[in-house]
């Protein structure tokens, strides 16, 4: 009884005092966070040794730009059937707000973001931000305003490269993304919803990711997108499109493509096409005018529990390779169905969309080391990579010029031009009404792509074709810059 009786006495007064410390706590916290509010206002805040973003903010922002363009409303419409082709990408990523961007009337703006990597005016871009544009100005950080032009194109990657007429322009260097780290921090910095120059922060969440929202045909029917992400938790939003991923140097590590979102906004994950894809693109875009696409060619499959257990397969690590195809690289190498291929040049691979990324590094004619197991063995060969036509060529763009002929100037589609309107080619009219084409209806600007059955790639066709024409006359078939397709008939037919 006396130890129940003292001991309920204790419990009571520490509950006495329990409950006025509490209260001088209170007191004391209110204090404290008046005199912490004045004390954050008069001192600078510490960080981390290396965990600064100032100085890479402060470095890079300068160097990316606001992209703007414009569309009439039959880029709209093709922008909108281009839509429907990619309804994944578009309700998955960008959500209904991009949707619908291209269905209201008339003429409309878009918005996106670029990043400049030469100072003589060099801009990189998604091909998203411009695909289909009439018009393409940047607005630079001291926000000068310069139309652009584009230079090429890489729907495969998404990338875009753009060139506006300055100098001394601040240029972002180019970063080993092979290098990043899961874990590592990086700087997100873009145009959201237009708010200009607005930095972000997070980290490296993965490597290597293919999420399905590059939708690039051939001719078969075949998907040609590469994908092989970089994932982030860095905020991005509509509008950051194109714009830096650096590390805390400020190079450049990525190029913001997307985000995996429901509402068209930012809810945890974004990716960027790495520099290491991106660099080779606008290298290739630079020195021959179209990318070069290496090929190693192989269908193949990741190796799950599954598939090792149906093949016998002793390690979930690599790619199995399904067949090779025919006149291909690997075939020539020595690959065959079954193997499973491991490393690309000592560098592991244990997804397609990491094999992919090490074989779009490459041109045709690129030597490259596979390691691969071939039942309880492991070797490596040397496979000479080769184009979608089976050889080692590089494709170069024809550096075409203009034509005059019966008085009227014929003249070459900028790259632009055949962006917006999907031409592979043609010729674009000038001089009618001082020429023998006047009287025929047609008005200059006019781009002629078929006359009588034959196809106008280049100026060059169209004097060849009318030289040979004679006097029975011929049907000339094309189409005007805001969409209207024409035909009229010249000579005397």
């Amino acid at each position: 009884m006396l130890s129940a009786t003292v001991g309920g006495g204790m419990a009571i007064g520490g509950y006495k005092l329990l409950e006025e410390d509490n209260q001088n706590q209170q007191v004391q916290t209110q204090n404290n966070n008046v005199r912490y509010s004045s004390l954050m206002r008069d001192s600078d805040v510490k960080v981390p040794e290396g965990l600064n973003f100032v100085a890479a903010a402060q470095n890079v922002t300068p160097a990316v730009v606001h992209v703007m363009t414009e569309y009439g409303t039959k880029s709209a419409r093709s922008s909108s059937r281009q839509s429907e082709m990619l309804d994944p990408f578009l309700r998955d990523f960008f959500g209904d707000e991009f949707e619908n961007y291209h269905q209201q009337q008339g003429r409309q703006v878009g918005s996106g973001s670029g990043v400049i990597i030469a100072s003589n005016g060099y801009i990189v871009t998604n091909n998203h931000v411009i695909d289909n544009a009439d018009k393409i100005e940047v607005v630079l950080d001291d926000k000068r305003k310069l139309e652009a032009t584009l230079v090429g194109t890489d729907p495969s990657t998404d990338i875009a490269l753009l060139k506006v007429k300055a100098d001394n322009l601040p240029a972002i260097r180019y970063g080993n993304s092979d290098k990043l780290k899961v874990g590592e921090w990086v700087l997100a910095i873009g145009n959201p919803f237009n708010l200009n120059s607005t930095v972000t922060a997070g980290i490296i969440s993965a490597k290597g990711r293919s999420v399905g929202i590059i939708q690039d045909a051939d001719d078969k029917g075949l998907n040609r997108g590469i994908e092989s992400f970089l994932q982030t938790d860095a905020v991005v939003n509509p509008g950051n499109s194109g714009g830096a991923l650096v590390n805390l140097n400020g190079d450049l590590i990525g190029i913001n493509t997307a985000i995996a979102s429901r509402r068209g906004s930012f809810e945890g994950y974004s990716f960027a096409v790495p520099s290491s894809i991106v660099s080779k693109v606008v290298d290739d875009l630079l020195k021959y005018g179209e990318v070069q696409r290496a090929m190693l060619g192989v269908q193949m499959q990741e190796v799950d529990a599954k598939l090792a257990a149906e093949k016998k397969i002793k390690n979930l690590a690599g790619i199995y390779v399904i067949e090779t195809t025919e006149n291909s690289a690997a075939e020539a190498a020595g690959l065959k169905k079954g193997d499973v291929i491991t490393h690309i040049n000592a560098v592991p691979v244990n997804t397609s969309a990491q094999l992919q990324e090490q074989i779009a590094r490459y041109r045709p004619g690129d030597k490259v080391k596979v390691t691969f197991v071939r039942g309880n063995d492991n070797e490596t060969v040397t496979a000479t990579l080769r184009n979608s036509m089976g050889n080692t060529n590089v494709v170069k763009r024809e550096e075409l010029k203009a034509v005059t002929y019966a008085g009227a100037r014929f003249e070459p589609l900028n790259k632009q031009e055949l962006n917006k309107l999907n031409l592979e080619g043609g010729a674009k009219v000038g001089n009618v009404a001082k020429s023998q084409l006047k009287g025929t209806g047609i008005e200059d600007g006019f781009i002629i792509t078929r006359i009588d059955k034959a196809k106008v790639e280049k100026p060059q066709d169209v004097e060849n074709i009318l030289k040979s024409a004679g006097d029975e006359g011929v049907l000339v078939e094309g189409i005007y810059p805001d969409g209207r397709r024409a035909y009229y008939p010249v000579g005397r037919r």
